[in-house]
Formats: C-alpha cells, structure tokens, sequence
C-alpha cells in the first residue's frame, strides 16, 4: 500500500482519446489524447496505479490512475536573467531623484 486514506497525491487520467479531439487542432495535437494530472486527497487506501478517486482542495470528487503520493511542485520561472536582476534597485533610485 503506497498511499493512506486522506494523503496528498496526484492521479493521471485521459479526458479526451485522439479521435474524440477537435478537428480543428493542429495536427501533431489531433494525434494525441488529452490528459490531465491532479492532486488531491485519496479517498481510500491504494497502491501506485490503481483507479483511485480523490478530493480536491476545492472539494471536487475526480476519479484516476494513482501515480505519485506526497508530489512535489516542479514549475519554476527559469533561469535569471542578469539584465533584469537590477530594475528593482535601479527604479528605486530613479524615483527617489537618485539618477538626475
């Protein structure tokens, strides 16, 4: 057993298989199903890959594959841009009169 009843996990399932598309996608789109990753708190006791059923945090009931327990968040904003680093500290000084 990987997940507990009431953990934070996150399940896969396909909304929409290639031939249910839209014709009007772009083709490479067209050829693929649509799918969605949620997280939500398991409503049972489950092992990775079981149809699972879980809550969301808005409390909506999804049903799906159980691919990960505890998931992290792996978005992030990039890498730094140097010329960008500074415009906080260089407006700053501009409105404060330092750059006359």
């Amino acid at each position: 057993m990987d997940a507990r009843r009431g953990d934070w996990v996150q399940i896969h399932r396909i909304v929409l298989k290639p031939e249910e598309r839209s014709p009007h996608l772009p083709e490479d789109t067209k050829k693929v199903p649509l799918e969605v990753w949620q997280k939500g708190f398991i409503t049972h006791d489950a092992s990775i890959g079981d149809e699972v059923e879980i809550e969301t945090v808005i409390g909506r009931r999804v049903k799906g594959k159980l691919v990960r327990v505890n998931p992290v968040y792996e978005h992030n904003f990039g890498k730094p841009v140097p010329a960008l680093l500074t415009i906080g500290m260089e407006l700053r000084k501009f409105l404060e009169g330092g750059n006359k």
